[in-house]
Protein backbone atom coordinates (compact mmCIF):
# COMPACT_ATOMS: atom_id res chain seq x y z
CA UNK A 1 0.00 0.00 0.00
CA UNK A 2 3.04 2.24 0.36
CA UNK A 3 3.50 2.08 -3.43
CA UNK A 4 0.16 3.75 -4.13
CA UNK A 5 -1.76 6.77 -2.91
CA UNK A 6 -4.36 4.49 -1.31
CA UNK A 7 -5.19 5.19 2.31
CA UNK A 8 -6.65 2.36 4.36
CA UNK A 9 -9.86 2.67 6.34
CA UNK A 10 -7.77 2.94 9.52
CA UNK A 11 -5.89 5.91 8.06
CA UNK A 12 -8.75 7.82 6.44
CA UNK A 13 -11.21 7.92 9.34
CA UNK A 14 -13.68 5.55 7.68
CA UNK A 15 -17.04 5.34 9.38
CA UNK A 16 -16.20 8.39 11.48
CA UNK A 17 -13.39 6.60 13.29
CA UNK A 18 -9.71 6.32 12.43
CA UNK A 19 -7.39 3.64 13.73
CA UNK A 20 -7.70 0.01 14.73
CA UNK A 21 -8.66 -2.04 17.79
CA UNK A 22 -5.46 -3.38 19.36
CA UNK A 23 -4.43 -5.34 22.45
CA UNK A 24 -2.54 -2.80 24.57
CA UNK A 25 -1.52 -3.38 28.17
CA UNK A 26 -3.59 -6.55 28.42
CA UNK A 27 -6.85 -4.99 27.22
CA UNK A 28 -8.53 -4.22 23.91
CA UNK A 29 -8.66 -0.56 22.95
CA UNK A 30 -9.55 1.25 19.72
CA UNK A 31 -6.73 3.70 19.07
CA UNK A 32 -6.63 6.25 16.27
CA UNK A 33 -2.83 5.94 15.95
CA UNK A 34 -3.00 2.24 15.10
CA UNK A 35 -3.12 0.79 11.58
CA UNK A 36 -1.50 -1.93 9.46
CA UNK A 37 1.72 0.08 9.82
CA UNK A 38 1.59 -0.09 13.61
CA UNK A 39 -0.88 -2.67 14.99
CA UNK A 40 0.52 -2.49 18.53
CA UNK A 41 3.35 -4.99 18.02
CA UNK A 42 6.43 -5.27 15.84
CA UNK A 43 5.82 -6.17 12.20
CA UNK A 44 8.17 -6.93 9.31
CA UNK A 45 7.59 -7.85 5.68
CA UNK A 46 7.55 -11.49 6.84
CA UNK A 47 4.45 -10.98 9.00
CA UNK A 48 0.84 -11.17 7.77
CA UNK A 49 -0.84 -7.82 7.37
CA UNK A 50 -3.51 -7.00 9.95
CA UNK A 51 -5.72 -4.04 10.88
CA UNK A 52 -7.09 -3.91 7.32
CA UNK A 53 -10.77 -3.91 6.46
CA UNK A 54 -12.48 -6.06 3.83
CA UNK A 55 -12.62 -2.93 1.67
CA UNK A 56 -8.86 -2.50 2.05
CA UNK A 57 -8.26 -6.14 1.12
CA UNK A 58 -10.34 -5.90 -2.04
CA UNK A 59 -8.66 -2.61 -3.00
CA UNK A 60 -5.27 -4.34 -2.73
CA UNK A 61 -6.48 -7.28 -4.80
CA UNK A 62 -7.72 -4.95 -7.54
CA UNK A 63 -4.43 -3.02 -7.52
CA UNK A 64 -2.29 -6.16 -7.71
CA UNK A 65 -4.41 -7.68 -10.46
CA UNK A 66 -4.13 -4.49 -12.49
CA UNK A 67 -0.39 -4.19 -11.91
CA UNK A 68 0.43 -7.82 -12.70
CA UNK A 69 -2.20 -8.55 -15.34
CA UNK A 70 -3.10 -11.71 -13.40
CA UNK A 71 -6.53 -12.65 -12.07
CA UNK A 72 -5.96 -12.30 -8.33
CA UNK A 73 -8.96 -12.18 -6.00
CA UNK A 74 -10.10 -13.03 -2.50
CA UNK A 75 -11.01 -16.72 -2.25
CA UNK A 76 -14.58 -17.81 -1.69
CA UNK A 77 -15.47 -19.27 1.69
CA UNK A 78 -15.82 -22.73 0.13
CA UNK A 79 -12.42 -22.46 -1.57
CA UNK A 80 -10.81 -21.29 1.67
CA UNK A 81 -12.10 -24.29 3.66
CA UNK A 82 -11.19 -26.76 0.93
CA UNK A 83 -7.63 -25.40 0.85
CA UNK A 84 -7.34 -25.27 4.64
CA UNK A 85 -8.56 -28.83 5.14
CA UNK A 86 -6.24 -30.26 2.47
CA UNK A 87 -8.38 -33.39 2.23
CA UNK A 88 -8.95 -33.81 5.97
CA UNK A 89 -12.32 -34.23 7.68
CA UNK A 90 -11.08 -33.59 11.23
CA UNK A 91 -11.44 -30.50 13.41
CA UNK A 92 -8.03 -29.28 12.27
CA UNK A 93 -6.15 -30.26 9.13
CA UNK A 94 -3.73 -32.31 11.27
CA UNK A 95 -6.35 -34.13 13.39
CA UNK A 96 -8.45 -33.45 16.47
CA UNK A 97 -5.90 -32.94 19.26
CA UNK A 98 -6.00 -29.35 20.57
CA UNK A 99 -2.63 -29.91 22.26
CA UNK A 100 -1.04 -30.24 18.79
CA UNK A 101 -2.14 -26.77 17.67
CA UNK A 102 1.14 -25.10 18.56
CA UNK A 103 2.99 -27.09 15.90
CA UNK A 104 0.70 -25.72 13.22
CA UNK A 105 -0.24 -22.17 14.17
CA UNK A 106 0.03 -19.10 16.37
CA UNK A 107 -2.85 -19.40 18.85
CA UNK A 108 -3.89 -18.46 22.37
CA UNK A 109 -1.71 -20.88 24.31
CA UNK A 110 0.52 -21.19 27.39
CA UNK A 111 3.17 -18.76 26.10
CA UNK A 112 3.27 -15.76 28.51
CA UNK A 113 1.82 -12.50 27.20
CA UNK A 114 3.83 -9.29 27.05
CA UNK A 115 2.21 -8.25 30.34
CA UNK A 116 3.30 -11.49 32.00
CA UNK A 117 -0.31 -12.68 32.24
CA UNK A 118 -1.94 -15.65 30.53
CA UNK A 119 -4.88 -16.39 28.26
CA UNK A 120 -8.06 -17.86 29.69
CA UNK A 121 -8.85 -21.40 28.43
CA UNK A 122 -5.80 -21.57 26.11
CA UNK A 123 -4.48 -24.47 24.07
CA UNK A 124 -2.37 -26.69 26.36
CA UNK A 125 0.89 -26.08 24.48
CA UNK A 126 3.39 -23.31 23.72
CA UNK A 127 3.88 -21.87 20.25
CA UNK A 128 6.51 -19.33 21.32
CA UNK A 129 4.46 -16.26 20.40
CA UNK A 130 2.35 -14.32 22.90
CA UNK A 131 0.05 -11.42 21.96
CA UNK A 132 1.28 -10.72 18.44
CA UNK A 133 1.44 -12.23 14.98
CA UNK A 134 4.16 -14.68 13.94
CA UNK A 135 6.17 -14.52 10.69
CA UNK A 136 4.42 -16.38 7.90
CA UNK A 137 5.60 -19.98 7.62
CA UNK A 138 6.79 -20.27 11.23
CA UNK A 139 4.71 -23.43 11.69
CA UNK A 140 4.18 -26.73 9.90
CA UNK A 141 2.03 -26.42 6.77
CA UNK A 142 -0.94 -28.55 5.81
CA UNK A 143 -1.13 -31.28 3.17
CA UNK A 144 -1.31 -28.67 0.40
CA UNK A 145 1.73 -26.82 1.75
CA UNK A 146 -0.33 -23.91 3.08
CA UNK A 147 0.74 -22.30 6.36
CA UNK A 148 -1.19 -20.51 9.10
CA UNK A 149 -4.65 -21.75 8.21
CA UNK A 150 -5.18 -22.14 11.96
CA UNK A 151 -4.35 -18.98 13.88
CA UNK A 152 -2.14 -15.91 13.31
CA UNK A 153 -4.85 -13.63 11.83
CA UNK A 154 -8.42 -14.15 10.69
CA UNK A 155 -8.67 -13.85 6.91
CA UNK A 156 -11.30 -12.05 4.87
CA UNK A 157 -12.93 -13.99 2.04
CA UNK A 158 -15.21 -12.71 -0.71
CA UNK A 159 -18.55 -14.00 0.61
CA UNK A 160 -21.30 -12.05 2.29
CA UNK A 161 -22.26 -13.41 5.69
CA UNK A 162 -25.12 -15.94 5.89
CA UNK A 163 -26.06 -17.82 9.05
CA UNK A 164 -25.86 -21.19 7.29
CA UNK A 165 -25.11 -22.69 3.88
CA UNK A 166 -28.70 -23.21 2.69
CA UNK A 167 -28.85 -21.59 -0.72
CA UNK A 168 -25.07 -21.29 -1.15
CA UNK A 169 -23.63 -21.77 -4.67
CA UNK A 170 -23.01 -25.44 -5.41
CA UNK A 171 -19.90 -24.75 -7.52
CA UNK A 172 -17.76 -23.30 -4.69
CA UNK A 173 -17.99 -19.70 -5.90
CA UNK A 174 -18.46 -16.79 -3.50
CA UNK A 175 -21.98 -16.24 -2.14
CA UNK A 176 -22.57 -12.54 -2.68
CA UNK A 177 -26.35 -12.40 -2.97
CA UNK A 178 -28.57 -11.00 -0.24
CA UNK A 179 -27.50 -8.49 2.37
CA UNK A 180 -23.77 -7.82 2.43
CA UNK A 181 -23.70 -5.82 5.64
CA UNK A 182 -21.14 -8.34 6.92
CA UNK A 183 -18.38 -10.27 5.17
CA UNK A 184 -16.98 -13.67 6.12
CA UNK A 185 -13.67 -14.35 7.89
CA UNK A 186 -11.97 -17.72 8.35
CA UNK A 187 -9.01 -19.27 10.14
CA UNK A 188 -8.86 -17.85 13.66
CA UNK A 189 -5.97 -15.87 15.12
CA UNK A 190 -3.20 -15.53 17.71
CA UNK A 191 -6.00 -14.52 20.10
CA UNK A 192 -8.08 -17.59 19.23
CA UNK A 193 -8.96 -20.37 21.63
CA UNK A 194 -8.90 -23.96 20.33
CA UNK A 195 -12.61 -24.21 19.48
CA UNK A 196 -12.44 -21.07 17.34
CA UNK A 197 -9.60 -22.44 15.26
CA UNK A 198 -11.45 -25.42 13.77
CA UNK A 199 -11.38 -25.66 9.99
CA UNK A 200 -15.18 -25.33 9.93
CA UNK A 201 -15.32 -22.26 12.16
CA UNK A 202 -16.43 -19.00 10.57
CA UNK A 203 -17.22 -15.42 11.49
CA UNK A 204 -18.77 -12.34 9.96
CA UNK A 205 -17.99 -8.65 10.46
CA UNK A 206 -18.74 -5.26 8.95
CA UNK A 207 -16.56 -4.81 5.83
CA UNK A 208 -15.06 -1.67 7.37
CA UNK A 209 -14.01 -3.33 10.64
CA UNK A 210 -10.33 -3.23 11.72
CA UNK A 211 -8.70 -5.24 14.48
CA UNK A 212 -5.14 -6.45 15.03
CA UNK A 213 -6.13 -10.11 15.36
CA UNK A 214 -9.02 -10.23 12.91
CA UNK A 215 -8.23 -8.55 9.70
CA UNK A 216 -5.84 -10.16 7.31
CA UNK A 217 -6.30 -11.98 4.00
CA UNK A 218 -4.71 -14.32 1.49
CA UNK A 219 -5.14 -14.34 -2.27
CA UNK A 220 -6.49 -16.79 -4.82
CA UNK A 221 -5.56 -16.75 -8.49
CA UNK A 222 -7.51 -18.11 -11.43
CA UNK A 223 -5.21 -20.19 -13.65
Amino acid sequence: MDRTSYRTDAEKNAGGKAGCATFDGGKWEFRDDRSWRNPGFSQTDSHPVTCVSWRDATAYVEWLAGLSGKSYRLPSEAEWEYAARAGSQTAYHFGNREADLCRYGNVADLTPLSTGSSWKTPASCRDGFGDSTAPVGSFVGNGFGLHDVHGNVWEWVEDCWHDNYRGAPSNGSAWTSGSCGSRVLRGGSWYGRPGGLRAANRGGLNPGYRNSYVDGFRLAQDL
